[in-house]
């Protein structure tokens, strides 16, 4: 009876011991912006993200299972722009909205502009995603650049003058989006007005940790 008796008593340590594993996180992704000027070297906006954990779930099991293929569906290949993120009263004062990463099917508020950030595709390091990593950390980065020169997009203003802070290229919002459309992380921010007179480049970074022992 006594063997019966401990044999339970550890069989349930052990249950329990694994489910406070399961409750640990062992792999964590934080990430942040840094919208800037990289003529006169003006810093805009910094700024963390909020992530889609079910899409980026999906994205790295896929990636990781090499199911992608040639395709590169489940690479990040574009950075998309909006204006949707925030209203401003009469008064001028901001309200953010909610990030939409909570859902599968979560998407920016009003996507304005695109731009592809696959080296393979633009041929610039000015638009391109890149791995980092330094032994021994136990975290690696994704670098994810994304650079609006002075021609782009077509049709914006002339000077950043603008008033509205409702116009098209008055961007608000930002998210990184695999080439199956996913949307993968959402940022919203405080508006950004994007003209022909200045370059504009998005530096967005992106850790993926498996450990926390070193916080």
């Amino acid at each position: 009876m006594w063997v019966k008796d401990r044999y339970k008593y550890y069989k349930l340590e052990n249950t329990m011991s694994l489910e406070q594993h399961i409750e640990t996180p062992l792999i964590g992704i934080e990430g942040h912006i840094k919208i800037w000027d990289p003529e006169s070297g003006e810093v805009l906006v910094r700024r963390r993200n909020a992530v889609n954990y079910e899409n980026m779930s999906i994205a790295i099991a896929n990636l990781l299972a090499s199911e992608a293929g040639s395709t590169s569906t489940y690479e990040v290949s574009t950075m998309r722009f909006g204006n949707g993120g925030t209203s401003i009263d009469g008064l001028g004062a901001v309200t953010y909205k909610a990030t939409n990463t909570n859902s599968s099917t979560g998407a920016l508020y009003n996507q304005t502009f695109s731009q592809a950030v696959d080296e393979s595709v633009t041929g610039s390091a000015d638009n391109s995603v890149e791995a980092s990593h330094t032994s021994p950390n136990t975290y690696s980065d994704v670098i994810v650049t994304c650079t609006l020169d002075y021609a782009t997009p077509s049709g914006q203003d002339t000077l950043d003058t603008a008033t509205n802070m409702n116009g098209t290229y008055v961007f608000d919002e930002l998210a990184l989006y695999t080439a199956n459309n996913d949307l993968l992380t959402h940022v919203i921010f405080h508006p950004v007005q994007k003209s022909a007179n200045r370059k504009i480049q998005v530096v967005y970074t992106l850790r993926i940790r498996s450990s926390f022992a070193d916080l």
